[in-house]
């Protein structure tokens, strides 16, 4: 037997479904100053330049995205638990 659901939900319930933190606000901030920066770019030079100092700055965003969604998970498991954490 196959059972198929389809949740026609927007991103924002759909975190709210999963137990997934708000980073709406984090995010505008973070599009909003690569933007910026963006603006100033007046040749393809600079804009490798830029492109190769912003690589390190991936590997920090996505560390700090991984920390929001164990966060939320360890929450959400606390909260399912009765607020005992897990081991």
């Amino acid at each position: 037997m196959k059972i198929t659901i389809e949740i026609d939900c927007t991103p924002e319930e759909a975190r709210n479904l999963m137990g997934l933190p708000d980073v709406s606000q984090a995010n505008s901030i973070y599009v909003e100053n690569i933007a910026k920066a963006m603006r100033g770019v007046s040749s393809p030079d600079q804009l490798q330049e830029y492109a190769q100092a912003l690589a390190p700055m991936g590997q920090v965003g996505l560390k700090l995205f991984q920390s929001f969604v164990e966060g939320g998970m360890k929450a959400a498991s606390m909260r399912d638990s009765g607020g005992k954490a897990d081991s």
